[in-house]
């Protein structure tokens, strides 16, 4: 759903009080792009927003991430989160752990706002589903490019890590 004029694209740092609607987000942009992976999207306990809002409570009350939220003309339609890294094995120091807009924005510029805004252009790590080509367009358009190293999480049966 592209901007237009009268629609007010804007990001911000998340609050305590985003908890709910960040999981909410999360849970359905995980149905939305991952439940093709699973037989019963309905029972699967990947979205289920219940069990994401303690998790989301905590990480706001830790700082875990740095987290930011796009807002289209006032609703809450994205949220992104970076960490630095530790892993000795990872090939940045930093990491887009979650960007994720809901299907009805995309292409409203809030996934864009939202990488803009977190990470600027900074070198990163991502790890995204093999089979997201949307999500592949978008981080390539970004600088972010394979580097061999593969995965799994959850029910996604196989990750691509991206660095840039």
């Amino acid at each position: 759903m592209p901007t237009t004029d009268d629609e007010a694209l804007d990001v911000r740092p998340a609050e305590r009080d985003d908890a709910v609607t960040i999981a909410t987000i999360h849970a359905t942009s995980w149905r939305e792009t991952y439940g093709r992976f699973v037989d019963d999207p309905d029972t699967s306990p990947w979205f289920a927003v219940d069990r994401r809002i303690g998790m989301w409570r905590e990480n706001l009350d830790r700082g875990a991430f740095t987290t930011l939220v796009a807002r289209l003309d006032g609703e809450v339609v994205g949220f992104a989160a970076v960490q630095p890294v530790d892993d000795p094995a990872a090939a940045r120091a930093e990491e887009l752990t979650m960007l994720y807009v809901l299907g009805r924005a995309h292409g409203s510029g809030a996934g864009q706002a939202l990488l803009d805004a977190v990470l600027g252009d900074r070198p990163a790590q991502l790890w995204v589903a093999a089979d997201n080509p949307r999500a592949h367009a978008f981080y390539r358009r970004n600088g972010f490019r394979p580097d061999g190293a593969e995965s799994s999480f959850g029910p996604i049966p196989r990750t691509m890590r991206l660095v840039r």
